[in-house]
């Protein structure tokens, strides 16, 4: 996602440092495009999630959208059926495995932030609240967790709560937000998290 500016040449070199709490991210020059990385387990509603993002930022952003289906292109083809990004807009990735490896022979680099400036980590409650418990890097090194279909607590005996709890105890003071796209269509505090990263960087 990036401003409407022009990009200049050259990219800075990084390294492969493995995250945890105080991992750095790499730093975005002027002009250049703010790349965001969602992971998260399939199904946790992650393309959902970036669909409602460029719907919502379409007006004031130019935006792309780079995925990784690992098989299939399913991902980058619901994007331009949803109307929220023209096809030339998406890229699909099938790599049969993890982006960094396809682009690296260092795999190590799984463990790094190194194609991104910002990562956004999103677990659903159907998988339970003891997800945030076990960590992991994404829950724990994240720049935002995002706990999402917060709609299915009662029918799958999620305790909200307790999701929270350890949520905090995994992360500190890095942020979490609690989500429904069923109750909240615009994910609104999702969205402002974009905005406020691209303030903050210019």
């Amino acid at each position: 996602m990036r401003p409407d500016r022009h990009e200049p040449e050259g990219e800075p070199t990084h390294s492969h440092t493995p995250p945890g709490r105080d991992t750095a991210r790499l730093p975005r020059p002027p002009g250049r495009p703010l790349r965001i990385g969602l992971g998260g387990p399939v199904g946790s509603g992650k393309t959902a999630l970036v669909a409602t993002r460029c719907r919502s930022l379409a007006g004031e952003l130019q935006l792309a959208v780079v995925t990784n289906d690992i098989y299939t292109s399913e991902d980058a083809d619901f994007l331009p059926r949803s109307g929220v990004l023209p096809a030339e807009r998406v890229r699909a990735v099938e790599t049969g495995c993890c982006p960094h490896t396809a682009i690296r022979d260092d795999v190590s680099a799984n463990l790094s932030h190194g194609l991104i400036h910002h990562q956004v980590f999103v677990i659903d409650v159907a998988g339970g609240d003891k997800v945030p418990r076990k960590g992991g890097p994404g829950v724990t090194a994240s720049d935002l967790l995002v706990i999402n279909k917060t709609d299915l607590a009662g029918q799958v005996n999620v305790d909200l709560s307790v999701t929270a709890r350890d949520a905090k105890d995994k992360r500190g003071d890095r942020p979490v937000r609690f989500l429904s796209l069923v109750e909240n269509p615009a994910a609104d505090e999702a969205t402002a998290g974009v905005r406020d990263r691209l303030d903050n960087d210019r």
